[in-house]
């Protein structure tokens, strides 16, 4: 788990997601997974799209994905953040899509399909925010 070297707006917190940003913390990347259907889901919520159940529990991701798109965005939500930088989209390797900032890529190395790893940064003593970081596999 790496510290920022720049600052970082701490996400917002309510009863779910203060489990996933615990969970990342922890130097894991969990999602919810329904147990009646089975099917990996985010962002954390009480009740699965696919079959309708409430009865979930977290579960470990490989934290493995590949880029299905991104942005570049060149100008900084906030002071102190440098740019540009770079959200994208990635699809894990449980079929679960989230966006998150990917680090150590400049913007004109970026591959649709790229493989990446996860990488949690810690905004606090009990939140981390996960980030993605290319891998030759």
């Amino acid at each position: 788990m790496t510290t920022p070297s720049k600052p970082y707006l701490s996400p917002e917190m309510d009863d779910l997601a203060v489990q996933f940003y615990a969970e990342c913390a922890k130097g894991r990347l969990c999602f919810q997974r329904c147990r009646a259907c089975g099917t990996w889901r985010h962002l954390p919520r009480h009740g699965c799209a696919a079959c309708g159940s409430t009865d979930w529990e977290w579960a470990p991701s490989s934290g493995r994905g590949r880029v299905f798109s991104w942005t570049v965005t060149h100008q900084a939500p906030f002071p102190g953040l440098a740019t540009p930088y770079v959200v994208a989209v990635v699809e894990t390797d449980e079929g679960v899509r989230m966006a998150a900032g990917l680090r150590g890529v400049a913007p004109e190395a970026l591959a649709l399909d790229m493989a990446v790893e996860v990488e949690m940064v810690a905004v606090s003593d009990t939140a981390a925010v996960p980030f993605f970081r290319a891998t030759s596999a």
